[in-house]
């Protein structure tokens, strides 16, 4: 006789994030996040004065900050599915044969260089927290543990507690945004769509290639 399988773990239990709504990542320890989509600048192809004046940015902007950012770099391999789709409707519309049959090659020739190459993309990110326990810290084990309770309920108070912590976080964001825009580097805040797919992608790194994720709204919850 067979014994009883162990039913499998799921795998949300390895990961730290509760929960994603309102453009912000609650974190099992009651964390809030948000998360900045930052653009790149070429460093080296900038002015004495320019490399001066980001350098000097980027130290004023480190000392401006009374609390931990983390920045990420995140490297990919470069998806152009999309833009060999957009080709590929080009080619179907193009009356002229000769355009045609030069798009076709055109497509071709990007898809190879691409997979022949194994050209990465490059994106950057800075994680804002924002903890409500910042402020008991130097509360005893017992204090800490009965507030980490009344902090657990963040995810359902979401006209009241929720509400008044994103403040605080979005307050973090507005310095971080303005530290950056003192480098002359532009940053947007992920929205909850974009940082579903990403997190989706980062734990999927197979499967997301293969499989896209769908809109939040068509998401559907056992």
């Amino acid at each position: 006789m067979m014994k009883n399988a162990k039913p499998k773990t799921p795998t949300q239990n390895y990961i730290d994030i509760a929960e994603i709504h309102d453009d912000v990542v609650i974190m099992r320890d009651n964390t809030l996040v948000a998360i900045l989509l930052v653009a790149s600048i070429n460093f080296d192809l900038k002015s004495a004065e320019e490399q001066n004046a980001i350098i000097q940015g980027y130290i004023s902007f480190i000392n401006s900050l009374s609390f931990p950012v983390q920045i990420v770099i995140q490297s990919r391999r470069l998806d152009i599915a999309g833009y060999l789709e957009k080709l590929k409707v080009k080619e179907k519309e193009q009356t002229n044969e000769l355009l045609k049959i030069q798009i076709k090659e055109y497509s071709q020739y990007i898809k190879e260089l691409v997979e022949l190459g194994d050209i990465m993309s490059k994106k950057f990110y800075v994680v804002v927290p924002y903890n409500p326990q910042e402020g008991f810290k130097k509360q005893g084990l017992v204090a800490k543990t009965l507030n980490s309770f009344k902090a657990v309920q963040i995810v359902s108070m979401r006209n009241e507690k929720f509400v008044k912590y994103k403040l605080e976080l979005n307050r973090r964001i507005e310095t971080v945004q303005s530290g950056l825009n003192s480098m002359m580097v532009n940053s947007q805040q992920l929205d909850t769509q974009s940082l579903i797919e990403l997190f989706y992608n980062t734990y999927n790194p197979d499967i997301s290639g293969q499989q896209k994720m769908v809109e939040v709204g068509k998401l559907q919850a056992e």
